[in-house]
């Protein structure tokens, strides 16, 4: 079995740190320097003609003489603005989160902001979203899929094999089945599934509770389950096939082994495994800071 090499880590750049110091103290140096000419140039108006020296007789006064210069000078105490207050601006309202039994309408809503404009409402179920989403990922997480308690409807396509010399092979086109769903996790926005994810987390937590776990949390469940995701293998070349119909094994030993939630990957094709891996990735880097 033949499995394409995963995404290698380019190396970061030299951070421009220094750089970008240097040249805000060369800036610093030249305003310096621009003032100090300023100041000390031979536009300044000329200073006044000096009168000669008169000698003063070498005798000690009774009392000392008190000159300018031991006057001291009048403090001038410092003009305190009146403190400006703000106008109260209207804080964006948080929109309250609901039992989990009433939680549907609002998680839906949740998901359809995410999706930005994707036709992603058509694949959702429409009842207990959190308790299905919270199931599937709990059996994914041990390599199973849960088809009846997936939160996501499955795709309308017809699954389909290619006959060549008296073999069966997956067909390519029915990778095209999860284009909408792979585009639909790839385009996710970071910091707006993270925001969604933490928003949500009190209801995935009792929905996760209701399974009987008290031994971890549902995010570190959610992180096994990726990690699960994370290890099948991208297969580029063509999957031969055995068996009829919905009864299709892989003729590789080592894929027919895979667990089925890893099969679920291999099923959607390297491009749409890449765009999904690399969107758990990012989920993963979230969810274990």
């Amino acid at each position: 079995m033949q499995v394409s090499q995963e995404d290698r880590i380019a190396p970061q750049e030299k951070s421009a740190g220094a750089n970008t110091i240097a040249i805000v103290a060369l800036a610093v140096v030249v305003l310096i320097s621009g003032g100090a000419y300023y100041y000390f140039s031979d536009d300044q108006e000329p200073l006044p003609e000096q009168r000669p020296v008169v000698e003063v007789p070498d005798v000690i006064p009774q009392e000392p003489i008190v000159t300018i210069a031991d006057i001291p000078e009048p403090v001038i105490e410092p003009v305190v603005e009146p403190e400006v207050v703000p106008e109260d601006t209207p804080q964006p309202q948080v929109e309250p989160l609901p039992v989990l039994g009433e939680s549907d309408g609002f998680v839906h809503k949740k998901t359809i902001e995410m999706a930005d404009g994707m036709a992603i409402a058509p694949m959702l179920v429409e009842k207990d979203l959190v308790r299905h989403f919270v199931v599937f990922v709990d059996n994914l997480a041990q390599g199973e899929l849960a088809r009846k308690v997936s939160p996501l409807k499955g795709p309308d396509r017809v699954f389909t094999v290619s006959e060549i010399t008296n073999k069966t092979y997956l067909n390519p086109d029915s990778y095209h089945r999860y284009d909408l769903y792979a585009d639909f996790v790839a385009n996710l926005d970071d910091a707006q599934l993270a925001a969604t994810y933490k928003e949500l987390t009190p209801l995935l937590t009792e929905a996760f509770e209701e399974l009987g776990y008290g031994d971890m949390s549902f995010n570190e469940r959610m992180l096994e389950a990726i990690d699960i995701m994370l290890a099948a293998p991208i297969i580029e070349q063509a999957i031969e096939l055995d068996g009829v119909s919905v009864n299709y094994q892989f003729v590789d030993p080592e894929l027919e082994a895979l667990p089925n939630a890893q099969k679920l990957l291999v099923r959607m094709g390297p491009e749409n495994s890449k765009k999904i891996k690399a969107a758990l990735r990012r989920l993963k880097k979230h969810l274990a800071d």
